[in-house]
């Protein structure tokens, strides 16, 4: 179950760092790296966090080559069908790809540093649940030359928090996989109903 997961995080983020290699009419070579980058960032910030070596991406690299695969496919299917009128349904597809993403790999963040540090604590896991769901998006923005989502999009990184927290609390009480299906559920109902209500936190215009 957790590698079926893990595996539709991973396509979910690679198919957003894809179209946004895309937006920014990157070559194959540029969204492919975008699309693999997405993929596993948040991983080997999470692994790199907990002193796991060499990072998970590195010892299996399945998911890098998902990642990889992934955004050739996209790119080649964009390429025929990428036109004006159509960028309406990628910017929704990115949205939706980038929730599932996020809330996936928040949770998967969480089981890992309940499974490989003894000592962790709910604080621990918040922390390390977040950085893994929004940490191969920064990755993604920052080669992209874009702000990244988590300090402009609506309720991005909150809706990461919210979702971690109650993974984390439930932990003790729900079986491991609830307790992550719960807080990924959470996630992604946050992210989309922050963007179809606009939710977003006080900032100066």
């Amino acid at each position: 179950m957790l590698f079926v997961l893990e595996l539709i995080g991973t396509i979910a983020f690679a198919i957003s760092g894809a179209i946004v290699g895309i937006q920014k009419k990157m070559d194959i070579f540029g969204v492919a790296i975008l699309a693999m980058t997405t993929a596993v960032g948040g991983g080997i910030i999470r692994d790199i966090i907990l002193n796991i070596t060499p990072p998970a991406a590195f010892r299996e690299p399945v998911f890098t080559i998902i990642g990889i695969v992934v955004g050739i496919v996209v790119f080649f299917s964009a390429k025929k069908h990428f036109q004006v009128r159509n960028q309406i349904f990628y910017e929704v597809l990115l949205r939706n790809m980038d929730s599932l993403g996020l809330g996936l790999f928040t949770v998967i963040g969480i089981e890992t540093a309940y499974t490989y540090v003894a000592e962790t604590n709910v604080y621990l896991a918040v922390f390390v649940g977040v950085i893994t769901g929004v940490g191969g998006g920064v990755m993604r923005d920052v080669l992209a030359g874009n702000m990244p989502y988590i300090f402009t999009k609506h309720f991005y990184a909150c809706a990461s928090l919210i979702g971690a927290v109650i993974c984390s609390l439930c932990w003790s009480y729900l079986d491991s996989i609830s307790s992550m299906l719960l807080g990924a559920v959470i996630i992604i109902v946050l992210r989309n109903m922050a963007a179809h209500y606009r939710w977003s936190l006080p900032k100066i215009e």
